[in-house]
C-alpha cells in the first residue's frame, strides 16, 4: 500500500494585519458616541478637562502628537487606562490629575522626556513605570495616588524632587532601574509612604531632609556609593531596624535627627563620615552598639541621646570631637566606650562622667 500526498494549492500562510494608523485624536463615552473635539496634531489644554462620561481615548500614533496639553483629562473620572503614542515628548501639568486612571500605558520607544507638576496626582493608578527617556518630574506629580504601589524610575531620571511620591499610602516598592541617572532625593519624596525596603543608587549624590520621613514600614535601606550627605530628618520616625552604606562610601555627614526615633539594631558608620549632626540617633532605643570611625570630626550635641540600650561605643575620636552636649545622656548605665590605647585625650576609669552619662566605663584597647 502506498500514500500520495497531493499538494494543497489552496493553503496560505495567514500575514499579520498592519498595525492601524490613526491620524487624528479622539474621546468616546460608554455608548461610543464622541465626547469633545477631533483633534489633529498635538492635545490641546483643557481638551476634553471635567468630562465625567469620557471612557476611552484614541490618540493619533502617526508621529503628529508630541505633547499632551495641560490639564487635557483632568477630572475625566470615567476615563481608567491611556496609551501614551512614542512621539509625545511631553505631558504638561495637571494633565490627568484627578481623572479615574488606574493604568498609563508608555510604548517600549517612548519619548517622553518631561511630566508635569500634579500630572497623575489624585488618581487610582496602581502602578507606574517611567521611561527611560523621562529627564525631569514637576512637582508632586503622583501626590496622593493612594492605589500607586510599584514605581520603576528609568534610567534617564536625573532627580527625586520634593514630595514626588509623598502621601501615596499604598506604595511598597521603588526601583531604579540601571544605570541610574538620578543624583538627589528631594524633601519628602517618599515621605508617608509604606515602603518597605529601598536600595538608593551609586549615582545619587545627596538625600535631602526628610526624604523617607515617616515611613513606618521601611525597615532596610541600602545606601549607594555616590551619596556624600544625609539631610535632616532624612529616615526620622521610619521603621529601620538597618542601614547598609554601599563600599566604598562617599558620605561624608549624617545630618540632624538624620535616623532618630527608628528601632535601628545595627548601623556601621563608614569611615568615610567626618560629622554626625545633633541628635543624629536621637531615641534609637533598639541600638544597643555603636562605631565612631576616625575619619569622624564633630560629634553633635545628642546625637545618640536616649538610646537607652546603648552599652558599648568603639570610639575612634579623641574627646574634642564631641563638640556638643549630651551626646549619650540616658544611655545604658554603665556606658562602656573603648577608646584607641594611645589616645591620651581618654582616661580609662570606671563611673565616669561624659556627655551626660553619669556612670561610663573607658577602657583603652583599640
Amino acid at each position: 500500500m502506498s500514500l500520495i500526498f497531493k499538494k494543497n494549492t489552496n493553503f496560505r500562510i495567514p500575514r499579520p494585519s498592519p498595525p492601524q494608523i490613526f491620524t487624528t485624536s479622539r474621546a468616546f463615552n460608554s455608548s461610543g458616541d464622541q465626547v469633545g473635539d477631533t483633534i489633529t496634531g498635538s492635545i490641546p489644554g483643557y481638551w476634553v478637562q471635567n468630562e465625567t462620561t469620557v471612557t476611552s481615548v484614541i490618540l493619533a500614533n502617526n508621529n503628529s502628537v508630541t505633547s499632551i496639553g495641560s490639564y487635557a483629562f483632568q477630572s475625566c473620572t470615567s476615563l481608567s487606562t491611556i496609551t501614551i503614542p512614542n512621539s509625545v515628548t511631553s505631558i504638561g501639568d495637571y494633565a490627568f490629575r484627578s481623572s479615574g486612571l488606574t493604568s498609563v500605558t508608555f510604548t517600549a520607544t517612548s519619548s517622553v522626556n518631561s511630566i508635569g507638576t500634579y500630572a497623575f496626582a489624585y488618581t487610582p493608578i496602581t502602578s507606574i513605570s517611567i521611561p527611560n527617556s523621562v529627564t525631569s518630574l514637576g512637582y508632586r506629580p503622583f501626590r496622593n495616588c493612594t492605589s500607586l504601589a510599584t514605581v520603576i524610575i528609568g534610567t534617564g531620571l536625573t532627580s527625586i524632587g520634593e514630595s514626588e511620591f509623598d502621601s501615596c499610602a499604598s506604595l511598597t516598592s521603588v526601583t531604579f532601574t540601571s544605570p541610574s541617572s538620578a543624583n538627589s532625593i528631594g524633601s519628602y519624596a517618599f515621605a508617608y509612604t509604606p515602603l518597605t525596603s529601598i536600595t538608593i543608587p551609586n549615582s545619587v549624590l545627596t538625600i535631602v531632609s526628610r526624604a523617607f520621613s515617616y515611613c513606618s514600614s521601611l525597615a532596610t535601606a541600602t545606601i549607594g556609593t555616590g551619596v556624600t550627605s544625609i539631610g535632616n530628618s532624612a529616615f526620622n520616625h521610619s521603621g529601620l531596624t538597618s542601614v547598609t552604606f554601599t563600599s566604598p562610601s562617599s558620605a561624608n555627614s549624617i545630618g540632624s535627627y538624620a535616623f532618630a526615633y527608628t528601632p535601628l539594631t545595627s548601623i556601621t558608620i563608614p569611615d568615610s563620615v567626618n560629622s554626625i549632626g545633633s541628635s543624629a540617633f536621637y531615641y534609637c532605643s533598639s541600638l544597643t552598639s555603636i562605631t565612631i570611625p576616625n575619619s569622624v570630626l564633630t560629634v553633635g550635641s545628642n546625637a545618640f541621646r536616649y538610646c537607652a540600650n546603648l552599652a558599648t561605643v568603639l570610639c575612634y575620636v579623641p574627646q574634642s570631637a564631641f563638640v556638643g552636649s549630651n551626646a549619650f545622656y540616658y544611655t545604658s548605665s554603665p556606658l562602656t566606650i573603648r577608646a584607641r590605647s594611645t589616645d591620651a585625650s581618654w582616661t580609662t576609669g570606671t563611673g565616669l562622667t561624659f556627655q551626660g552619662n553619669t556612670n561610663v566605663t573607658v577602657i583603652k584597647n583599640l
